[in-house]
């Protein structure tokens, strides 16, 4: 593969990306379900690709177009690369740049959320495998760890869907990426959907603390553009350009992150084959992405210890990270297999319903029950988060709490530093199907369920049962740092 190709199949997506933002401003519909540029311009990919586009030529006879679509086979090998590189840099700057509290200051604040979130990940977990026991296996002949598929569909999203396909490749279930690609698609989908069907419930019936009548955003907010007024810079200089480039200062920290990270899975994999290799291997299958993230916070660590003149940039880290989650989406969702989706529509279909059925029951019966305080503000970010990815929880969260008045934007910031590093990419979730098929379905299974019921026992007898939170002083107090 020549670097011209590279660089051809990279020029392409950023088309593909304007295109689809040009999209998103003149089509009401997917401002109306606030659907992400890059999932309509993976859309966009996929439709001229080889199983939409190409099938459609070769049926009338043009053959030029069958094997690959509108574009080569090599940028499309380009594409397919692409997911596990950047889902590495996209976990790797999830904590550059946000000061990492105190175990007791995160506990204090986001303790209720913790425990609704790891009730939602490890449910996740149970009910796909309970799926996966009674009926995934024994009537669509699927092996067991199409069970996890739910949790890295719909809590894990795209990125960790696609930094999988190695580890679904091992264990001889390729297909099992374009499922968990597709569940993401779904999941994004009708965790906006859901959501705001969510909140306009919880209007009508008085659950909401800050939304006592139906609000809507304005029409550059749902074109995802920011108004004049409203614009802010997408970063600060925090070092003269002269010197070296800001950009390129914090793309510098994040390549450093990442390196830190693949030194440390290099060395744990080293151990494994010392000590017990020969028995079962499991960082043999870890991708590189979760302990990416591990160096990002040992990076973070150094930075909040010897960084005196605060060179970090928040922003800064957040486009980049962006830009690589963008990118990371069209190439996934342009390289999706809908021969594999077809193939496995009905378990496809259980699966999509048995997570929706879950995230529904976890906030309309439990959340309530375990949030002491502003129960469906903390809770309707969760659950976007649950079914799509972080910035779906933010939105509904922006609907639901528009001037962020209570406790519920900090709890879910540092809610996510206590479970992004196992759930929704990390280390259970890269960790899952290697455990599964080096101890068994039935321990991993155990293990969740043990998780699962140990949450919703802390959060029912303990977090809500706790005196409610003033929203004046948990916002206050924590915003600046949960970012």
């Amino acid at each position: 593969m020549s670097a011209n190709v590279i660089g051809f199949a990279l020029l392409l997506i950023g088309v593909v990306m304007l295109v689809s933002k040009i999209i998103r401003v003149k089509w009401r519909l997917a401002q109306k379900l606030f659907i992400p540029s890059s999932v309509l311009g993976g859309g966009l990919a996929l439709l001229f690709g080889p199983d939409i586009f190409g099938r459609l030529m070769g049926a009338v006879g043009v053959d030029w177009f069958e094997e690959s679509g509108l574009f080569t086979e090599g940028i499309l090998d380009v594409w397919r690369t692409l997911p596990g590189l950047l889902i590495s840099v996209v976990f790797a700057a999830l904590f550059l740049g946000h000061r990492l509290p105190s175990p007791r200051e995160a506990f204090h604040v986001a303790g209720p959320q913790i425990s609704f979130g790891m009730a939602l990940g490890s449910g996740q977990y149970v009910l796909g495998l309970a799926l996966a026991f009674l009926v995934l296996g024994p009537v669509f002949g699927l092996p067991i760890i199409s069970g996890t598929l739910i949790e890295i569909g719909f809590e894990g999203g795209h990125g960790t869907a696609a930094g999988m396909a190695a580890t679904f490749q091992e264990f001889g279930f390729p297909e099992g990426q374009d499922l968990a690609l597709g569940l993401a698609t779904i999941g994004i989908l009708s965790g906006v959907i859901v959501g705001i069907i969510l909140i306009n419930w919880g209007v009508r019936t008085n659950k909401t603390t800050q939304l006592k009548e139906k609000g809507s955003l304005s029409v550059a907010e749902q074109a995802g553009l920011v108004e004049k007024e409203n614009r802010r810079r997408a970063g600060t200089l925090t070092v003269q350009p002269s010197s070296i480039e800001p950009l390129t200062l914090h793309f510098g920290l994040i390549a450093l992150a990442v390196l830190i990270g693949w030194m440390i899975l290099e060395g744990l994999r080293w151990i494994e084959q010392q000590l017990w290799a020969d028995n079962f291997e499991i960082f043999a299958h870890v991708p590189l992405f979760p302990i990416a993230m591990i160096g990002g916070i040992l990076v973070q660590l150094a930075i909040q210890t010897f960084d005196k003149h605060d060179i970090v940039d928040q922003q800064l880290v957040e486009r980049i990270q962006g830009f690589s989650l963008d990118v990371l989406i069209i190439a996934a969702l342009g390289t999706l297999s809908l021969q594999a989706i077809a193939a496995n529509f009905g378990p496809f279909l259980l699966l999509a319903i048995t997570g929706l059925a879950w995230a529904l029951f976890a906030f309309i019966v439990l959340a309530r029950r375990v949030m002491p305080d502003y129960w469906f503000e903390r809770g309707i970010a969760d659950i976007g988060q649950s079914l799509g990815v972080t910035s779906t929880g933010l939105i509904l969260l922006r609907v639901a709490d528009p001037d962020l008045k209570t406790p519920a934007y900090p709890a879910f910031g540092y809610k996510q530093l206590v479970l992004e590093p196992f759930f929704g990419g990390g280390l259970i979730t890269a960790g899952s199907i290697p455990l599964i098929m080096s101890f068994g379905a039935g321990w991993f299974f155990a293990g969740m369920l043990a998780l699962l019921i140990g949450s919703i026992a802390a959060g029912l007898l303990y977090f809500g049962k706790r005196k409610p939170m003033p929203a004046d002083s948990a916002g206050t107090s924590t915003e600046s740092s949960a970012g």
